[in-house]
């Protein structure tokens, strides 16, 4: 996976954003990690994991996968802010556990990280997002591709004052 590339192509956008919003000098950090959590919940509202109450089918793949980007957008955001622009990407065991479990397990490093912004600790939550891509059934391929689609329909939204 080519993280260094989406990295660079998270700090056009962000530096984008920042520019054309005068928001060069402000500190976003606690806002994109609001972000990233209302991200999180948008995820996990559509794979519908958690709603033990419901019959209806979790969404499509498609739409699953659109969401996940979102997660990876602003995860990686918040490494940018931080000094934190690549992610090593090993090769991530085969996770046993629930999606609920996972989706926790990042909510949980998500704060971690917001409480203490440590290299360490952003790199546990970004392995933590991966496994739970993987988990959903996505390949870095996907990902990737996926990201680079959405990270275009970003900048049209900009360029139409979204």
């Amino acid at each position: 996976m080519d993280w260094i590339a989406l990295f660079n192509m998270q700090k056009q956008l962000d530096s984008y954003i920042e520019e054309n919003h005068g928001l060069l000098k402000a500190d976003l950090f606690d806002k994109k990690i609001l972000a990233l959590l209302v991200e999180l919940g948008e995820l996990a509202n559509e794979t519908r994991c958690f709603k033990f109450w419901s019959k209806k089918p979790r969404n499509n793949q498609t739409v699953i996968l659109e969401e996940y980007v979102d997660v990876i957008h602003f995860l990686m955001s918040i490494g940018i802010n931080k000094g934190y622009d690549s992610f090593d990407s090993k090769t991530n065991q085969l996770i046993n556990r629930s999606e609920v479990d996972q989706f926790q397990i990042v909510y949980e490093q998500t704060i971690m990280y917001k409480n203490s912004p440590t290299k360490a600790n952003y790199e546990q939550l970004f392995s933590s997002c991966i496994d739970l891509g993987n988990l959903l059934g996505f390949s870095e391929e996907d990902i990737q591709h996926a990201y680079r689609e959405k990270n275009e329909i970003n900048y049209k939204r900009q360029n139409q004052g979204y």
